[in-house]
């Protein structure tokens, strides 16, 4: 087949072409940054561009058979790049598509679209209500793909868990760097909530089930994440037994941490924005049983595996991004005042 990644030179978009080349697909990225994977550069097309511009994304889908939709602008955009980006972009690649007649959709959410429930497991069915710019804008964006899916599109909707792996940095690369350096982990509240990730080839197969699956048992919406995931406390310190030094995460009272957190985002020298910490200290997970029973998902990696896994993957390939920052997924996020506590730990 022929396939249009967004977001390919992103973490999700890279391990993603990596899973369809394995496979001997027809690749497209689509991307505004550049795409430097050597290891699969000359196996696929490279295009650089906005998927809000409407000349680039009419040349990106030119003879494709589905997209995969992993571009977003992340939280720590600005208010105006996640509505650009999240809402927009998405009406005009389905627009597009739409008018290609391009067999299969499929749109990468996010659980964020829950918000801070009061219930857990969350369900498909259960009510949307996005926690700041980029949990609202990921369920207009979600809107926009029932709106064409009412058109008779084959528009697949995933909601995966926050996802880890290989090229995954962001805000986890703040506590690979902790458990690196031999230091104790502070964590917002006691620990003992569960909180569901999953590893991002568990997310690959999910979106190729999508792919392969026929359209009229995918053409629907799945909450995606690992099915093995204890508390916060025990799945991180998974990673710390790992690096070696005997060190352990501290849990630390959520209230006053939470409060110090949102004046220090305030004054921008906090890397953590409101969703992270308000609700790091909380039970968050979903469940898979419909992508298990209508996908066949079966996730390979637990919490502690994917965790892991991810650590390994930081540890060897430090080098190549020690002196990089940013605000996407594939760079470290600026430690800030985070690295003032570092040393009392």
């Amino acid at each position: 087949m022929k396939i249009l990644v967004t977001g390919g030179a992103g973490f999700l978009g890279i391990n993603l072409i990596r899973y369809l080349v394995e496979r001997n697909h027809d690749v497209t990225s689509l991307d505004i940054i550049d795409f430097d994977y050597p290891d699969v550069k000359d196996k696929i097309k490279i295009i650089k561009g906005d998927i809000r511009n409407h000349v680039i994304v009419e040349r990106a889908m030119k003879d494709v058979n589905v997209v995969v939709h992993t571009a977003a602008a992340l939280p720590l955009y600005t208010p105006e790049e996640i509505y650009s980006t999240d809402v927009k972009g998405t009406r005009l690649l389905l627009h597009e598509a739409f008018m290609k007649n391009i067999d299969r959709f499929i749109h990468v959410s996010s659980t964020a679209v829950y918000g801070i429930p009061d219930h857990h497991p969350l369900y498909e069915t259960d009510k949307l209500d996005g926690v700041g710019p980029y949990g609202k804008a990921k369920i207009e964006a979600e809107n926009i793909c029932l709106e064409f899916r009412n058109k008779k599109m084959c528009v697949p909707v995933i909601r995966p868990k926050s996802f880890v792996g290989p090229e995954r940095l962001g805000v986890f690369a703040l506590f690979y760097d902790w458990a690196k350096d031999g230091k104790n982990f502070p964590m917002i509240g006691s620990g003992n909530n569960r909180y569901q990730l999953l590893d991002v080839e568990d997310l690959c197969d999910s979106i190729y089930n999508c792919i392969t699956l026929p359209k009229e048992i995918v053409n629907d919406t799945f909450n995606i994440g690992a099915k093995e995931f204890t508390t916060m406390k025990e799945d991180y310190q998974a990673v710390l037994d790992y690096a070696g030094f005997g060190k352990k995460i501290i849990g630390l009272p959520a209230a006053p941490v939470i409060l110090t957190l949102k004046f220090l985002e305030a004054l921008k020298i906090s890397p953590l924005y409101k969703w992270v910490y308000e609700t790091a200290s909380k039970d968050s997970f979903v469940s898979i049983e419909k992508a298990e029973k209508v996908l066949g998902f079966s996730p390979k990696y637990s919490n502690k595996d994917a965790l892991v896994r991810n650590y390994k993957w930081y540890l060897e390939n430090l080098e190549s991004f020690k002196n990089q920052s940013g605000i996407s997924h594939r760079v470290p996020w600026k430690q800030g005042i985070l690295s003032l506590a570092k040393k009392f730990f």
